[in-house]
């Protein structure tokens, strides 16, 4: 037995090394990237499960309000964790090149752009808010949109908090310091689960409790992350007075990786949004079951999305040392290390889907079609999810970040969202029409990407 198991760790270690060590990184040095990111998406994904399954308790009407918002939410938050990852992206190259000089501008320039942009998102939502709740959610119960409202304008009070903690983990990630965002990502989200647990547990505010706790927990995180990049950080060393001039020629390529991002993010989400007013129209009980549904499949992309945040600093510092060779093998190894995560992730989340019913208190009505939608994303996650999601990070971390914003919009909107209207609504096979359209578009987006892979065309561009 214990030869065994020496015997699998040697093959392990072997198959591992074989295609995850290049001339430009060593496995090793891969693991240590990765695993605090995987700590880290796990403990965001049981957080924000467990937040809907609290949220629950305050009823159907607050977790289909909590839903709705917090997709309206993802939309506006992508905007500017858009730009930061063109900051990750730079500044991986530059890490690549050895330029240490060029890493420390590019951080700081890409913080200053971050928050510029979330500040302005604020004020805009805090605005706007009663027209964009009307448009996107009109036909949503009353009570849902109040409960709405009085989340939406917590949530936008807290975007420059979220966007600057966003920028300083981009940053952080393009030097490959992960360990550093895992521990700034656990004082904010431990924060913000133990005072959930107080405020909507144990003095039952609902979702006012819900907002006093992610604003508490958010500001603590700006204020961990700055504190972190200011006094004890020695690779980039951010200094107050250089974020307060913005320098245009740095900005200028942040933004040629960020700027397509966020377009991408904008329209991608927005169509994201527009099929959840389809969900609307099919009753609160449809927008309770996508809610928990989403929540449930998250968990089960843990491994994968791990993997999407490392690949980025992976084929960036390639490209940064101009090897090409190796973007090309780790992009395929991360692939299949990713569809092998999807089966092993289902095979243990799965047995408990009975005890997740339990603590959503799904009503009984809705759990056959909950059981469903877990089954179909269970099935095409493995085969779909990593060439429509992971090979762009990729792409996207070589510069070819244009023609993945436009391929990612065309997708979504031909396909997702006339295929989700027509399936869910015309022909009413209502949420399990919108979620097979979900997973006919992941297809599309798959075979566009993969084709453009084949090529050489993704990692010709020179943004340093």
């Amino acid at each position: 037995m214990v030869n065994r198991l020496v015997r699998t760790k040697e093959r392990i270690g072997n198959w591992l090394d074989q295609h995850f060590t290049g001339k430009t990184m060593h496995v090793k040095q891969m693991i240590s990237i990765f695993i605090p990111v995987f700590v880290d998406q796990a403990f965001l994904i049981f957080m924000s499960f467990f937040n809907t399954a609290m949220i629950s308790s305050a009823g159907v009407a607050s977790v289909s309000a909590v839903s709705m918002v917090d997709s309206l939410n993802i939309f506006l938050i992508f905007v500017f964790i858009a730009v930061s990852t063109g900051g990750t992206v730079i500044i991986a190259q530059y890490k690549g090149s050895g330029n240490k000089v060029m890493v420390s501008k590019t951080a700081t320039q890409a913080i200053s752009a971050t928050t510029l942009i979330s500040v302005l998102l604020a004020i805009l939502v805090i605005i706007f808010h009663k027209p964009l709740l009307t448009v996107l959610f009109g036909e949503a119960d009353p009570e849902v949109l109040e409960l709405a409202r009085v989340y939406l304008i917590g949530s936008s009070i807290s975007y420059p908090f979220i966007g600057v903690f966003q920028a300083v983990s981009g940053a952080l990630r393009g030097i490959g310091e992960t360990k550093p965002c895992l521990n700034l990502s656990l004082i904010m989200n431990l924060t913000n689960t133990i005072l959930n647990v107080l405020f909507i547990t144990v003095f039952h505010l609902g979702v006012t409790g819900l907002v006093i706790a992610t604003l508490l927990a958010r500001l603590l995180g700006m204020a961990a992350s700055l504190f972190y990049m200011i006094k004890i950080n020695e690779t980039i060393r951010l200094k107050v007075k250089d974020a307060l001039r913005l320098d245009f020629s740095i900005i200028k390529k942040v933004m040629f990786i960020g700027l397509p991002f966020a377009a991408e993010q904008i329209f991608f989400n927005g169509g994201k949004l527009l099929t959840q007013t389809f969900i609307v129209e099919l009753g609160t009980l449809a927008l309770t079951s996508y809610a928990i549904v989403n929540a449930i499949a998250m968990v089960l992309q843990i491994g994968p999305n791990s993997l999407g945040v490392t690949i980025v600093t992976v084929v960036g510092q390639s490209i940064g040392q101009k090897n090409s060779e190796d973007a090309r093998k780790f992009t395929k190894s991360f692939m299949k290390l990713s569809s092998i995560l999807f089966v092993l992730t289902a095979i243990i989340v799965l047995p408990f889907f009975p005890l997740m019913m339990n603590l959503f208190r799904a009503p009984d009505e809705i759990v056959p079609t909950i059981f469903i939608l877990v089954m179909i994303s269970a099935i095409a996650q493995p085969l779909l999810w990593s060439h429509s999601f992971l090979m762009p990070s990729a792409l996207r971390a070589a510069g070819d970040s244009t023609f993945i914003s436009v391929a990612s919009l065309l997708s979504m909107w031909i396909v997702r969202v006339v295929i989700g209207y027509v399936l869910g609504i015309t022909l009413g096979f209502g949420i399990i029409g919108v979620w097979v359209a979900m997973i006919v578009e992941w297809a599309v987006r798959g075979i566009i990407f993969t084709k453009r892979f084949n090529g050489q065309k993704w990692y010709a561009h020179k943004l340093i």
